[in-house]
């Protein structure tokens, strides 16, 4: 069937374009999607160096499946997620199946042959472009409106909530609150900062509150940010300068609200490399520093910002565990728990798709989202 779908020339630019997708084998599925979530990291993939297509966040409707798969049927709703696991290996085992040694997600750099069936791919040659197989970005390739994936890659679910709330689930969501109650496990009672108000900043804040931290301060340089950021749960405010280097000025202030010995736990949720040290000058001696954006460059930080016993955690997704976190978030969303549909500050057109680029670039969203023709 020809589809169509958002493909990266490698070198900062995209089109949408024609696809042939064959019909799935094996433990694959072919999945109409109806909406995808845009993040930084689908930006990022634009510069891989090499044609995807692109997106890593996305809901769906199972038009078809292989005759191994077993957990799905065509017709059912579902959830993509893009750190598919294999259930066997040892950090499966370790229930890390966010980082699976089998199916890790497939990175800048790592090129695979045509026709080659590795870490978690559905075949290659599955889906075609130009008589070619091509590789869907972290396995999945959401912005399209149709894609192939393996079984382990999609989860279903049966709650009430628009495409467009559930799309964002499979990363964005996922990494933010996660970061807080799977990675840091936020305490009752506990102070929390959280720099960067974005969408991972955001539930990175409704984790907090869902874990009953008493006091959470939001750190951001756009006020509108903070003024969403209340409606998510933080508590105090810290309104940053942006010549404020490595925000020490904006620590004295969270300092002020949570004690002079600082917060139980603080999040960076920027990007930003020279902002990589600062949740460590905000918590207390044997507190907890979460590095949630993702980070890759060198930081360069002072060895005495971790005097005492602090702890620095570089986390990937949260830790997600798909088959029990993607139930847990969708519960908490059916009980008003989690606020997913006021994050979606716009949605778009599939042909809208480089506006929606531009809008979060500006940070004009929290979270946009794609919407496909039913």
């Amino acid at each position: 069937m020809l589809v169509k779908a958002a493909i990266s020339s490698g070198n900062g630019d995209f089109s949408i374009e024609e696809v042939t997708i064959l019909p799935p084998e094996n433990d694959e599925v072919l999945v109409k999607m109806m909406a995808a979530g845009l993040c930084h990291t689908d930006y990022d993939s634009l510069y891989w160096g090499r044609s995807v297509i692109l997106g890593h966040e996305g809901a769906g409707i199972v038009l078809a499946i292989g005759p191994d798969v077993t957990s799905v049927q065509p017709g059912d709703q579902v959830i993509l997620n893009w750190a598919i696991p294999c259930g066997k290996c040892f950090q499966c085992q370790e229930q890390n199946q966010h980082i699976c040694e089998n199916n890790s997600p497939v990175v800048a750099g790592d090129v695979l042959p045509d026709g080659e069936v590795s870490k978690g791919h559905a075949r290659l040659k599955s889906t075609t472009f130009k008589n070619k197989g091509i590789e869907r970005s972290f396995n999945i390739g959401t912005l399209s409106t149709h894609t192939i994936v393996k079984e382990q890659a999609v989860i279903k679910y049966q709650t009430e909530i628009p495409f467009s709330s559930a799309s964002i689930i499979g990363c964005g969501v996922m990494t933010g609150y996660g970061s807080a109650v799977n990675t840091a496990k936020v305490t009752p009672g506990s102070t929390v900062a959280v720099i960067g108000t974005g969408g991972v900043g955001l539930n990175v804040i409704q984790g907090a509150k869902v874990s009953g931290a008493a006091k959470i301060v939001a750190i951001d340089i756009n006020k509108a940010r903070l003024e969403m950021a209340k409606q998510f749960g933080a508590t105090h405010f810290v309104l940053a300068q942006q010549s404020d280097k490595g925000l020490k000025e904006a620590t004295i202030k969270v300092k002020e609200i949570v004690g002079k010995r600082g917060a139980d736990f603080a999040f960076e949720c920027t990007a930003i490399p020279e902002l990589g040290a600062a949740p460590l000058g905000m918590i207390r001696n044997a507190g907890t520093a979460v590095q949630v954006s993702g980070i890759e460059q060198e930081v360069t930080i002072d060895m005495q910002l971790f005097e005492w016993d602090k702890i620095y955690i570089n986390p990937l997704y949260g830790k997600c565990r798909p088959q029990i976190d993607f139930p847990k978030i969708l519960e908490l969303y059916s009980k008003g728990d989690l606020l997913l549909d006021e994050m979606i500050t716009s949605t778009y057109k599939f042909e809208k798709l480089q506006q929606a680029f531009d809008d979060m670039l500006s940070g004009k969203n929290a979270k946009g989202v794609i919407i496909f023709e039913p």
